[in-house]
């Protein structure tokens, strides 16, 4: 369970958010809303312990998640805006190596049907340098498939992705919450996951 109370954040002199309190369970999703400037990219970087916030708590399974450190990275996976993509490496080797930060050793095969899965087939040995946006978008989100954490915190997902990707990461997202899991996005796509209430967050 996620719990998050009375959470307040700044950028400089100017105050984004304040009195921000949720509880997120598994199976559960949340759709973080706002205008460009408002703070949905920072609050999803404080809930996983990237950035302090000014006020408030943001509590994982009842302890602190500033008190909880690699343990608590392990359970989360968070796909910033930007891919975190590794230019020279090939699509194959940024799987494997940011699987390998969450403690997780995957096989060629395993990591080669996850990108083929998000239409990479044929690409798979390409360093990233060369692909498109969009392709590198999907080798981002191929972390989807491989990944064991139970909280998903998602920076504009559907970003650069066709119309055939955004129903496959919909799918992915859908069998994640099927299984327990949590996730928070944001997204100025609409996103519509089958049988889930999506909960929204609005940021003013």
């Amino acid at each position: 369970m996620l719990e998050v109370s009375n959470l307040a954040c700044s950028r400089g002199d100017q105050r984004l958010f304040s009195g921000l309190s949720f509880v997120l369970h598994p199976g559960q999703i949340m759709q973080v809303q706002g205008e460009n400037g408002s703070g949905k990219t920072t609050l999803l970087r404080t809930l996983c312990g990237f950035v302090s916030a000014d006020e408030g708590r943001v509590v994982w399974n009842g302890a602190q998640v500033a008190s909880l450190g690699d343990a608590f990275h392990a359970e989360i996976l968070y796909l910033g805006h930007l891919n975190a993509i590794k230019d020279d490496l090939s699509a194959l080797e940024n799987l494997k190596i940011s699987a390998a930060f969450s403690g997780i050793t995957l096989q060629d095969a395993a990591v080669k049907s996850a990108l083929r899965r998000l239409g990479l087939k044929g690409r798979e040995l390409l360093p990233c340098k060369v692909l498109s946006q969009g392709q590198r978008r999907r080798v981002a989100l191929a972390r989807l498939l491989v990944s064991e954490a139970r909280l998903w915190i998602l920076d504009e997902p559907l970003a650069a992705l066709d119309v055939r990707a955004v129903a496959l990461i919909q799918e992915l997202i859908a069998d994640h919450l099927s299984r327990g899991g949590m996730a928070i996005f944001t997204t100025h796509q609409p996103l519509q996951i089958d049988g889930m209430t999506v909960r929204t967050l609005a940021l003013s």
